[in-house]
């Protein structure tokens, strides 16, 4: 027990600073993140026992350096380039401007929040809806006078929406795999419990837009500068690869803003090395959480939380309680819902079969908490990339999340709501 709970000391050290440092901090940086995230390194490694200093230097670096943060280093790289440079040419103003002239200002959050929806459910990916939408929130924040955080927020909580429910979001794939049920079932079983959270929200949203400033367009919109965007939203939709996608993007920006006279081709490079050393706060933070969770998988601390939410499981809620507990858990040391999912799926489904939980339902649950967790965790990489290119702080988009905390609450009540209706039977 002592060793388990000393494998959480990480996770307490963390919490702790993440929580005084959101009290006391109100900056537009990521910076203080960083510093948690570096005393949390040195806890993990000080407080891991049965190796040498190298070798658990090692270890942590070989988390740090993990064939999926890599790729998230990659996306993070060619976000931050392509959200760079199609902004220097007037990409962003001018989807803007295109956007103002079709819907009202009063309109603009909730359509945001709608369009990230759509994106998502489509892409089936809560990065790639995020790295495509927020550019455009940020110019469309500025131009009708809406506090940015609550816009990020907007589109954050839209592409959850999505990632929940998309056929192919990795995360729906991984659930239904590990509970053994098809993804259409599912589909519909999840849909019925999260979409009334999107309702409400989106009503929310029409009202907190009401304030928003409306915007006179005079002239013509420089149209041929919304098509760096238009393509992003249109291959990712169709499915392509992020990475490619991205690619793509720089490229167009490159031949239009050269084309258009925005820039040359040594200042589209000056452009994109500024937006790739922008994002090297959000780089450094995944890359410490990678290894910061790996001591924290070698010392047992998972496997201890595991053991301790399991043993007292008696009833249907309790079961799925647990189940959500679990992936809860996991999903706060990895950062990353998919592998959380995984991470937990066999003992869950071992325990919905032992205590009669629907396999939907036990997917659902999975999917559903493991995206209410990832969409308010300011080191997950969802609210990193937000962060990043929108040029404001992880931790002020946070107390805007109103979609994937309502998705919280909405787990919660309809674990209360089963054991009150079995109670009864």
């Amino acid at each position: 027990m002592k060793k388990g709970l000393l494998a959480l000391s990480p996770i307490a050290a963390m919490v702790a600073l993440l929580v005084g440092f959101s009290i006391y901090y109100q900056g537009v940086s990521n910076a203080p993140l960083l510093f948690i995230f570096v005393i949390t390194a040195i806890v993990a490694v000080a407080v891991t026992r049965g190796m040498p200093l190298k070798e658990r230097v090692a270890l942590f670096s070989k988390g740090a350096g993990s064939e999926n943060l890599l790729l998230m280093v990659w996306i993070f790289m060619l976000a931050g380039a392509f959200a760079a440079t199609a902004k220097e040419m007037g990409a962003a103003s001018a989807m803007v401007d295109l956007t103002l002239r079709f819907l009202p200002a009063r309109f603009a959050l909730a359509g945001l929040f709608l369009a990230a929806c759509v994106t998502s459910l489509c892409m089936g990916t809560s990065v790639g809806t995020i790295v495509a939408l927020m550019p455009i929130a940020s110019g469309m924040a500025e131009a009708t006078e809406m506090a940015l955080p609550l816009v990020a927020a907007a589109v954050v909580g839209g592409a959850f929406f999505g990632d929940n429910l998309s056929f192919i979001s990795d995360t729906t794939i991984v659930a239904t795999q590990t509970q053994g049920c098809r993804l259409s079932d599912k589909f519909r079983f999840n849909s019925v419990m999260v979409t009334p959270a999107a309702l409400i929200v989106l009503v929310l949203y029409i009202f907190l837009g009401s304030e928003a400033s409306e915007m006179v367009i005079s002239g013509a919109v420089e149209w041929w500068k919304v098509v760096p965007y238009l393509l992003v939203l249109i291959c990712a939709a169709c499915g392509m690869n992020v990475l490619v996608v991205l690619a793509l993007g720089c490229t167009l920006t490159c031949i239009t803003g050269i084309e258009d006279g925005s820039y040359d081709l040594m200042g589209w490079i000056t452009g994109a090395l500024n937006g790739v050393m922008g994002m090297s706060e959000l780089i450094l933070i995944s890359m410490l959480a990678g290894g910061i969770f790996a001591l924290i998988s070698y010392n047992g601390g998972l496997d201890f939380v595991i053991e301790r939410i399991t043993r007292r499981v008696k009833g249907r809620a309790g079961a799925e309680w647990s189940i959500c507990g679990l992936v809860a858990f996991a999903n706060i040391c990895t950062a990353n819902n998919t592998i959380a999912i995984l991470s937990v799926g066999d003992i869950a489904k071992r325990i919905a079969g032992r205590f009669d939980v629907d396999p939907r339902r036990s997917a659902s649950l999975l999917d559903t908490t493991s995206c209410f967790v990832q969409g308010i965790l300011p080191y997950g990489a969802q609210l990193l990339m937000a962060s990043g290119l929108a040029g404001i702080s992880a931790m002020s988009i946070v107390p805007y999340l109103f979609y994937p905390i309502l998705l919280g609450a909405t787990v919660m009540i309809t674990i209360l709501a089963h054991r009150r209706k079995s109670s009864l039977v």
